[in-house]
């Protein structure tokens, strides 16, 4: 089971700045401080890995770097990214194109993409996103949607969000 993960407006307040290479929060409390909830949630599900699905992947040049910024138990569940540095490639891998067109993406769109090159079933991915741009009203079972300044901190977007978890474990178990 695949959770795609936002950082921004998810974790932490969408008000998040780069200052001389660095992430900085320009809002109350502090990067990741709603990561806790979303490790809570996650704990009675081993079987989730995360892929990252925030622009600090593109930003930063380094998905490891953009990693490490997590709590380690998170860190730990973290197997990819939707974005990865040979999209910023020209096709023969000798020069840098500009890497815009995959942030011209909506973020559906960048998750739409790795889910093809994976190959994941319906029933095995789940996003949690503030951003809903374009989600295709079929798929809105597979988001859930939260609020950019409250993040996980939205006991409406906890609830879904373990509804959605305990959903996608039930359906995995039983093979549909």
């Amino acid at each position: 089971m695949i959770l795609f993960l936002d950082f921004d407006g998810v974790l932490h307040p969408d008000a998040v700045y780069l200052v001389n290479g660095r992430p900085q929060l320009r809002a109350e409390g502090s990067l990741f401080m709603w990561a806790p909830i979303l490790e809570a949630n996650l704990d009675p599900y081993p079987q989730v890995q995360i892929v990252l699905s925030t622009s600090w992947v593109r930003v930063l040049k380094s998905f490891t770097r953009t990693r490490a910024y997590l709590p380690a138990a998170l860190q730990a569940r973290v197997i990819g990214a939707t974005w990865h540095s040979a999209m910023a490639r020209h096709h023969e891998g000798a020069h840098r194109v500009e890497a815009s067109w995959f942030s011209e993406l909506s973020r559906y769109a960048q998750i739409a993409r790795y889910i093809a090159r994976a190959g994941l079933r319906a029933e095995h991915w789940l996003a949690i996103d503030d951003d809903s741009e374009e989600w295709p009203a079929e798929l809105r079972d597979h988001l859930v949607e939260t609020d950019g300044a409250l993040g996980l901190a939205s006991a409406s977007a906890q609830l879904e969000l373990a509804q959605r978890l305990e959903g996608m474990a039930a359906k995995t178990l039983s093979g549909k």
